[in-house]
């Protein structure tokens, strides 16, 4: 049998553990060097005070993370009160291909949807092509013109996935 896939919020006593762990994966797709951001990476309780800080657990183990920041908050970046982003979204090499990645953004799309969001935002590096795959998979396009960079030698690529017009999924624990 196989271990199920659950994704709920983080807990206080996983703060360290889900930080070091999306530091990690960023580290091991090239993404180095910044020494701010990966204080930023590994700060999730930081991030818990203003978002939602989501992990993923497959037997007994934390193997994922993501923070879904609703609407214009701290963490938000791009001047949009109709959408959503996700950050910092990061899965432990061991458990990578499994579908953790996607559970997770799939969580963020069902949370935007459920808060009337007409947008999910995300940024990416350009090393990122798996990521970026996942996103296109999951009917994200580029939005080239919310494109930026945060630091010199940093380009992040933007995406966007329109939600208004969408047939909405029902609500959690019903069936039609």
């Amino acid at each position: 049998m196989r271990d199920q896939l659950v994704i709920r919020p983080v807990r206080a006593d996983e703060y360290e553990a889900a930080g070091r762990l999306v530091l990690e994966a960023y580290r091991s797709l090239g993404d180095e060097g910044d020494e701010f951001y990966e204080h930023e990476l590994a700060d999730v309780a930081g991030r818990a005070e203003a978002s939602d800080v989501l992990v993923a657990e497959l037997g007994g183990h934390v193997v994922g993370s993501v923070t879904y920041v609703d609407a214009l908050k701290p963490l938000s970046e791009v001047d949009d009160p109709d959408s959503a982003t996700i950050r910092m979204l990061g899965v432990a090499t061991e458990a990578r291909g499994r579908g953790v990645g996607e559970a997770l953004t799939r969580e963020c799309i069902n949370r935007a949807r459920e808060t009337g969001r007409a947008r999910v935002r995300l940024d990416t590096r350009p090393s990122m092509a798996s990521a970026q795959r996942l996103y296109e998979r999951l009917g994200f396009t580029r939005d080239p013109k919310h494109d930026w960079s945060p630091a010199p030698g940093i380009q992040l690529l933007s995406y966007v996935k329109h939600l208004v017009g969408e047939e909405r999924p029902s609500p959690r624990g019903r069936h039609r």
